[in-house]
């Protein structure tokens, strides 16, 4: 479609502001975002402009490094403006005395990378629209140029990270998504130290993909068999197979790779997010809890076949048609079988308690999902003796 004569296409200010990112993104090595967002944010009024990344355990926000960006101690997620921010993936403005500080989520696919802050002499409703704009980008860019540096993993990353866990993150799918009609949010504990568990998920057209796994083990060689596990769902995913298909595909890389003695819980599901209608198969692994009306309403068993890797039967295929905004949490058995000293297991009891104190505050399934692993993490005495993962997911309609 051509422009009619005489349409204006001179460049606005708004336009030639983003231009300025987008101009430069493609070849801009990761290194220099921070002295781009710091131009960008001098030609709108803006100063300390600030760029804030999760770490790993999800406690804290840490600052980027870079020229003309502020830099600044780490802060805490539940304690800070930059964390409330960060919780309810919305803008917050907070006076000060040389102006505005401006809050912005850095969201990516509902993925949530950080917070960008900027200060500005006063806020208008056009200064919202270009920060939203630009803070997209500056997400867009972060994610994009993540894979050709370490620069963002050795921010995010707190303390020293083994190996088998190393090779976990690098497996991992983004850790939230929220679309329209579905929203996934997981959480991996210990978060420096994770070998066996890992979880993929992926949506194609209106079917969402899940998977939770359990590698026996620990370290280098759990890390190892939970790969293999994920590439070989992956493969069998992408060829458009069943869910027991799926499983077989999986029971074989297994025990081709590893032998009979060795084995990986797991659960995998589909969603049609048009109509709620899920299905599900059970691989020696703790049943999933239904979560309605911001309240556990059952645990969702269906008979289990063996793990994969020790040539179970076929699964029997769980169905269940999902209500708007039921949620569905899938978790670990190291959630709920850790002893605090000399006590009994924390136990699937105390799991549900805590899921319906924290479903009442009404967050969406990031806050919850992140807020749920460490509740749980302090009530069993912050003890992680085995990996602890829990993936939620919410349908929409």
């Amino acid at each position: 479609m051509t422009a009619e004569p005489g349409t204006d296409r001179s460049e606005s200010f708004g336009e030639a502001l983003l231009g300025a990112v987008l101009d430069r993104a493609h070849e801009l090595p990761p290194h220099l975002i921070g002295p781009l967002v710091a131009d960008v944010v001098e030609r709108l009024g803006g100063r300390r402009p600030q760029v804030l990344l999760q770490d790993y355990g999800q406690l804290l926000l840490v600052p980027l490094r870079g020229e003309g960006l502020t830099g600044g101690d780490p802060q805490d997620i539940d304690a800070s403006v930059a964390g409330r921010c960060f919780l309810d993936a919305q803008p917050v403005e907070l006076p000060e005395a040389d102006g505005v500080r401006v809050y912005l989520p850095l969201l990516d696919g509902g993925d949530q990378v950080g917070v960008m802050a900027v200060t500005l002499d006063r806020v208008d409703d056009d200064d919202r629209r270009l920060l939203a704009r630009l803070s997209g980008l500056v997400a867009d860019l972060l994610v994009t140029k993540h894979g050709y540096s370490d620069l963002f993993f050795s921010t995010r990353r707190g303390e020293s990270m083994s190996v088998a866990a190393e090779i976990q993150w690098s497996l991992l799918p983004p850790l939230a998504m929220v679309m329209p009609r579905v929203a996934v949010a997981g959480i991996l504990e210990p978060a420096y130290d994770v070998a066996g568990d890992s979880f993929d998920y992926a949506l194609n057209g209106d079917i969402l993909h899940v998977a939770m796994i359990d590698a026996m083990g620990h370290g280098l060689g759990a890390a190892t068999m939970a790969t293999v596990a994920i590439g070989a769902y992956r493969h069998a995913r992408r060829l458009g197979t069943g869910l027991s298909e799926i499983y077989a595909a999986m029971d074989v890389a297994v025990v081709h790779q590893f032998g009979p003695d060795h084995f990986v819980t797991a659960q995998m599901m589909r969603l049609d997010t048009a109509t709620g209608r899920m299905h599900w198969v059970n691989a020696g692994h703790p049943p999933p809890i239904l979560v309605r009306d911001h309240r556990v309403m059952c645990r969702l068993d269906v008979p289990t076949t063996l793990p994969v890797g020790m040539g179970g039967a076929e699964p029997e295929v769980g169905e269940l048609d999902l209500e708007r905004g039921d949620r569905v949490l899938c978790f670990t058995d190291g959630l709920i079988e850790e002893h605090a000293v000399g006590e009994e297991q924390f136990g699937e009891d105390q799991l549900i308690d805590w899921v319906n104190r924290l479903e009442r505050t009404g967050r969406g399934v990031r806050a919850v999902a992140r807020s749920l692993s460490h509740t749980l993490k302090r009530a069993r005495g912050g003890h992680t003796t085995d990996d602890a993962t829990l993936l939620l997911v919410e349908w929409r309609g």
